[in-house]
């Protein structure tokens, strides 16, 4: 079943009984540079591998994205494994090394379970910040390049000096989209309490790291929307690890979503995933040419097919695939 944004903004303007701007206009523009830009598309990934069978079956997955003729690259919205399993270094170098399989290049943005979870008896009772700066050693070793056989170069908030630490904040631009991952996460964006650390929750760590890393997500997120006004983008698309909720934890961040996208006029898709379940959302949070696109997760067997089109109505449609 393949579903675009133009569709599904129809869809929900249907169940609302109104006509939105994003279904009667075309976002995607018009003239030479509209007409001469190219379709991309790329596999949507998340939550995955969870567990040692799913592991298992991974470079199966692996082997169906790379053997697809039209795959240009790879997003996975954060977790690398689940809740339940350790932190080890060990564990995230194997992990690195499958994401290194892919042919493509491999975009990943962190996810709750690859750091701040790892306070849990069952993960190790790691300090949370140590363990984010050993995903960033492992898995963005190189800031300003993705992962994948055929690594290529990408905007990262690392060269900001008020935000250096952050290299897994990434944008980049193909077939007049701008793709951008901002780094949130479940667990309420780390406002959940540090409780099985040895000695307790540290509060005044957590809430620091907390602070900064909204503050860098904020920028970012105006950064992204920036350069799509700049270079007259057709879309955009921001990928996350966790649904900005209207709960404390995401609240600004979805208020700035909201705004810019608003401000922006064109077709915005919001991919996350977190919660393990394939669902689509027009109008969200109210913004007729806003999308909530959640990927499927907890699952080596399933993926999404994503196709950004600058010359269509809605710009972004996708079709889930079954290894």
């Amino acid at each position: 079943m393949k579903r675009t944004l133009a569709a599904a903004v129809a869809a929900g303007a249907a169940l609302a009984g109104v006509v939105t701007p994003a279904a009667s206009a075309a976002p995607g523009g018009s003239g030479p540079a509209a007409a001469a830009a190219a379709p991309v598309t790329f596999a949507l990934l998340g939550d995955t591998p969870y567990g040692d069978a799913q592991r298992a079956a991974f470079p199966a997955l692996v082997n169906q994205i790379n053997a697809a003729p039209d795959i240009r690259f790879v997003l996975h919205a954060g977790d690398i494994k689940d809740g339940s399993s350790t932190c080890d270094d060990a564990r995230f170098a194997d992990l690195v090394d499958l994401y290194g399989t892919f042919a493509d290049p491999f975009i990943l943005t962190p996810g709750d379970n690859d750091w701040t979870d790892c306070h849990r008896a069952a993960a190790g009772r790691y300090l949370p910040t140590e363990r984010l700066e050993a995903v960033r050693r492992t898995f963005f070793p190189k800031p300003g390049w993705t992962l994948g056989q055929r690594s290529t170069p990408v905007r990262t908030q690392a060269t900001d000096p008020r935000h250096a630490a952050y290299r897994e904040n990434v944008l980049f631009e193909r077939s007049r989209v701008v793709f951008a991952a901002v780094h949130v996460i479940g667990s309420e964006n780390d406002l959940v309490p540090w409780s099985d650390l040895p000695g307790g929750d540290q509060p005044e760590v957590r809430l620091a790291e907390f602070a900064a890393r909204k503050a860098a997500a904020l920028d970012w997120i105006d950064t992204t929307f920036d350069t799509a006004e700049a270079s007259n983008a057709a879309g955009v698309l921001l990928l996350m690890q966790a649904e900005p909720t209207e709960t404390p934890g995401f609240a600004e961040i979805r208020a700035r979503i909201v705004e810019r996208s608003l401000a922006y006029g064109k077709p915005v898709l919001l991919v996350h995933g977190d919660e393990h379940r394939y669902e689509i959302e027009p109008t969200y949070a109210g913004v007729a040419n806003l999308t909530r696109l959640e990927t499927f997760g907890a699952t080596a067997s399933e993926w999404l097919s994503v196709t950004a089109d600058p010359r269509t109505r809605g710009v972004f449609s996708w079709t889930p695939r079954t290894v």
